[in-house]
């Protein structure tokens, strides 16, 4: 006797658009409520405002925390900071993923890549607040690196970097140069993966047919390989760069004093108790990855995710 799941799961096979949606239900009602629900209503708090003598939210629509927010040369230095960091997170770390993921695609062979892959991905397997701050120690004044150095006899080169005016600090777990190395390194498996990824599907007929026709090594890489790696690159450069905009671990850890977008949202909700210009904060970096995102895409980054 056929039973009642096998009745169920006949009907379902005749119509595929509703055995779809059954499917992708649970998805869609997670995105919807949870994610997409808690977006709008960090949209609707931007419009709020707050009472300057009370303290008390005026739920009443207004545009007071924008314009509270934009008015504040000190704001517009924490979005241009943030920004300038993620895109130079994000440069760097294309230039060193690209000639790790190249190897990993074209060079290494079967026994090798298995290795590769396990040491790009093992830094992942570990804590995230245990990575920042060993990185803390590792770059402090008393630190290892700053010992090797001094052993090496090239301590006064990491003094002349540090005297550098806006990167540099006392130490390089306190300035912005430290902030750099530590958001390089924490990110740079996000963008050495699609890279890789985009090169192992270049067929191995274009190499050869770019050979056959004169083109040397370098000429490939130019007109072959780098145009279809490209889409790679901007999908690495998606992960690096919003990671980096909406990151406040490291810019509270390593560094100096100086906000970020993801410190200002933090401290307005929570030391300040200014949730609707929190909230008007927020917005900023999901405008700006909006913006990034239209780019990436017209780029073909998608199409390498």
């Amino acid at each position: 006797m056929t039973s009642t799941f096998d009745k169920f799961f006949t009907f379902l096979f005749y119509r595929k658009s509703l055995a779809l949606f059954l499917l992708l239900a649970p998805l869609l009602i997670w995105l919807g409520v949870v994610y997409l629900g808690s977006l709008f209503t960090l949209l609707i708090q931007s419009f709020f405002s707050i009472d300057s003598f009370s303290g008390v939210i005026k739920r009443e629509f207004t545009f007071e925390s924008y314009y509270d927010l934009f008015r504040q040369s000190t704001n517009w230095d924490i979005i241009i900071r943030t920004t300038t960091m993620a895109f130079t997170v994000t440069v760097v770390s294309a230039i060193i993923a690209f000639p790790i993921a190249y190897y990993m695609a074209m060079n290494a062979g079967p026994k090798l890549k298995p290795i590769l892959y396990l040491g790009v991905m093992l830094p992942l397997w570990s804590s995230y607040l245990v990575k920042v701050y060993s990185w803390k120690l590792i770059m402090a004044k008393e630190g290892i690196l700053t010992w090797c150095l001094e052993r090496l006899g090239l301590l006064h080169v990491l003094d002349v970097i540090l005297a550098i005016p806006v990167i540099g600090g006392s130490s390089l777990s306190f300035s912005y140069i430290g902030m750099f190395l530590v958001f390089v390194y924490i990110w740079l498996p996000y963008m050495i993966l699609p890279i890789q990824a985009s090169l192992e599907r270049i067929p191995k007929s274009l190499l050869e047919a770019s050979s056959d026709l004169g083109g040397g090594p370098s000429q490939t890489f130019r007109k072959v390989i780098l145009p279809l790696a490209f889409p790679g690159v901007v999908a690495g450069s998606i992960f690096t760069f919003s990671l980096t905009l909406g990151d406040y671990i490291i810019p509270t850890i390593i560094g100096n004093s100086s906000y970020f977008i993801g410190m200002a949202v933090y401290t307005h909700q929570g030391t300040a108790g200014n949730i609707p210009l929190a909230a008007a904060f927020s917005v900023v970096p999901i405008i700006i990855m909006m913006v990034y995102l239209s780019i990436a895409k017209r780029l073909g980054a998608f199409d390498a995710l």
